[in-house]
């Protein structure tokens, strides 16, 4: 059932609005990544001397160079990391039109649900994203420690996370944030494994960026489905 409401988003993709969402979640991901970049760039330059002295060596002119480009690749191999809290902060404020689109097309009947407060989108987004990235941080260090189990680590951890999130973000809409919570709890497997499926693709480079979008959508058709189930 988690994979048909997967794949119900995923037909959904090509939809405008989700497009949009997905072209405003790219531009202000890498916004920020660059951000993030330039002030590490910055910062490594004033702590490192234009030329370093080495015994036997003399002089080294080309210590800014190698940490410039070692800050490059060491940006890249973030980014999968990074990009995370990154992309699905920035969706989630973007989260009531992707809802919004589904509940258009797949559940018509449904009375219009009244758009969260922009604010109380951001304060959301803003708590989801420090979470993530608190979160993210002590994982990385666990990470050397797990060896080859580190991506079930990263996934286990992130799905959920982000089933707990998402959830909570497309329920609350109908349903309200105590009602969301309560509805959360009665299905938290199937939520942890929905987020689990949506995690493991985020550590691909370029596919996370279309991930929370097909994940937002994919939450909503969960919630609307569980809670037809809990009704009965």
């Amino acid at each position: 059932m988690i994979f048909s409401d997967f794949l119900k988003a995923l037909a959904q993709l090509s939809d405008r609005r989700f497009l949009k969402v997905v072209a405003f979640g790219i531009a202000l991901s890498f916004a920020l990544l660059f951000a993030v970049y330039a002030g590490f760039v910055q910062i490594v330059d004033w702590l490192t001397p234009d030329t370093l002295t080495l015994p036997w060596v003399g002089e080294v002119t080309w210590v800014q160079d190698l940490l410039g480009w070692g800050s490059i690749l060491l940006m890249i191999g973030l980014s999968v990391f990074l990009m995370v809290p990154v992309a699905s902060a920035f969706t989630g404020l973007f989260l009531d039109d992707v809802a919004q689109a589904v509940e258009k097309r797949h559940y018509p009947d449904l009375p219009s649900a009244p758009r969260l407060a922009w604010m109380d989108a951001l304060i959301d987004s803003v708590n989801f994203f420090g979470v993530l990235v608190v979160v993210n941080v002590v994982a990385l260090i666990l990470y050397a420690f797990v060896g080859p189990f580190a991506p079930l680590m990263f996934w286990a951890v992130n799905g959920y996370l982000l089933g707990r999130e998402y959830f909570q973000m497309a329920a609350m809409r109908r349903i309200g944030r105590q009602g969301a919570r309560d509805l959360r709890r009665r299905f938290s497997g199937q939520i942890w494994i929905a987020g689990m499926l949506m995690a493991a693709p985020l550590s691909l480079p370029l596919v996370n960026l279309v991930i929370p979008v097909l994940g937002a959508a994919t939450f909503t058709h969960l919630f609307h489905r569980l809670n037809a189930k809990a009704a009965t």
